[in-house]
């Protein structure tokens, strides 16, 4: 991803934070944190473009220094119109192989929301399983206090 990207990508960041359902970001967070966030500080920044149009992007960083820093995160977002479309399974896919090129041994969500029942079936499909409950974790601008799970998956070759 390059910064003219992310201005491209930025009013699919702005819905889906503002949405307050999946993403525990500050909804009123301004462009300039934005992208320091989702662009300038992970290790790599990715878009899935198809036709000039980016329909989504995910981050990759290591999720913790020292010597949990073996250990990878990442974090992904798709455009409502692209929504249904296998673009977060690709993201996702394509994340734990550039994750494993890194040197990382495992991936962790530290903050699923869940109620974000789609997430969740995809990302226990792909391997991940959820290793804790946060309790009340997360203020959901509909449901009010909803809890968010950590989910984990080894890297193996």
């Amino acid at each position: 991803m390059t910064e003219n990207d992310f201005k491209l990508f930025w009013p699919t960041f702005e819905t889906i934070i503002l949405a307050e359902q999946t993403y525990a970001f500050d909804s009123q967070m301004g462009y300039e944190e934005a992208l320091q966030l989702w662009l300038k500080s992970p290790l790599k920044t990715y878009v899935f473009e198809e036709d000039g149009v980016i329909l989504g992007s995910y981050y990759i960083k290591a999720n913790a220094m020292g010597p949990s820093s073996h250990i990878s995160n990442c974090g992904y977002m798709v455009s409502e119109t692209a929504r249904g479309k296998g673009i977060a399974r690709k993201m996702c896919e394509h994340s734990q192989m550039v994750a494993k090129e890194l040197g990382f041994t495992a991936m962790q969500f530290n903050s699923v929301v869940s109620t974000n029942k789609i997430a969740i079936k995809l990302w226990q499909a792909l391997g991940f399983d959820i290793i804790g409950t946060i309790p009340k974790a997360y203020k959901h601008k509909e449901l009010g206090l909803v809890d968010a799970y950590i989910m984990h998956k080894l890297l193996d070759d």
